[in-house]
């Protein structure tokens, strides 16, 4: 597997990996949200192309999917909105997501980003270093709790990062 940033060419197929990773059960053949989301995230202010990463497979073939894209903390851009991140039913379970995580975190790292959020399960990204995201003074935006906002803090974290998360603008859309 290899990890590299998204080209043009591979539009098309980060879009097909999203509509598999999420394909709800009982409507296979409708969009799912986040295909569309990753869309309007291309198309928006926020989109960051260093932090829209793809992993391939041995003969090229794009197999997983993961963007971070520019978020707000007290309306300062100081940090990433994480996600989303797919990868292809048949890809799952084979640690292409954690190598993306990796990847995306390295990344936003490398670019002095001081913060990665994500909405996601509190008992899957700690492994990442992710933590509930209120114990750093990081609020939650709209109608999600604070189980499910996590962040992590980079090496360019600064304490008086604090205030309200807001995602970029696509996500307010949903």
């Amino acid at each position: 597997m290899l990890i590299r940033r998204e080209t043009p060419a591979d539009v098309a197929t980060v879009r097909a990996v999203h509509t598999a990773a999420f394909a709800a059960a009982d409507g296979p053949d409708d969009v799912p949200v986040e295909a569309g989301l990753v869309d309007a995230l291309r198309a928006d202010d926020g989109w960051l192309p260093a932090l829209s990463l793809v992993a391939t497979d041995a003969d090229g073939q794009v197999v997983g999917h993961v963007v971070g894209t520019r978020g707000t903390v007290a309306g300062a851009p100081v940090a990433i909105g994480l996600g989303p991140l797919g990868v292809l039913p048949a890809w799952q379970r084979r640690g292409v997501g954690s190598a993306l995580m990796h990847a995306v975190l390295g990344a936003a790292d490398a670019l002095d980003e001081p913060l990665v959020v994500l909405l996601g399960h509190p008992e899957y990204y700690p492994r990442f270093g992710f933590g509930p995201a209120v114990e750093l003074g990081v609020t939650p935006p709209g109608p999600w709790g604070p189980r499910f906002f996590m962040a992590r803090p980079m090496s360019a974290w600064r304490p008086d990062i604090r205030g309200e998360f807001a995602y970029a603008k696509p996500f307010g859309d949903l």
